[in-house]
């Protein structure tokens, strides 16, 4: 009986896994245009609560940045 309620559990879960898909509610991603004297620390507090540092690593991390360093007409997409 205990086999049978885990194999149904784990058919249940690959089928929910195979057909959920992104609702695209969401809406189009955000997009900042770097201005002199932007940082990623600034557009960070700005755009996130709490410690800026967070929001520098989601910032690093969405437009595959090695580093801090952005300059003026770049494009940053903002999770």
């Amino acid at each position: 009986m205990f086999g049978r309620v885990v194999i149904v559990l784990l058919v249940a879960v690959l089928v929910w896994a195979v057909l959920a898909r992104d609702t695209g509610a969401s809406g189009k991603p955000h997009v900042h245009r770097v201005e002199a004297g932007d940082t990623l620390w600034s557009i960070a507090a700005e755009r996130y609560g709490g410690d800026p540092r967070a929001g520098v690593w989601k910032l690093q991390q969405a437009n595959r940045l090695d580093g801090a360093t952005i300059v003026p007409g770049q494009r940053l997409l903002l999770p």
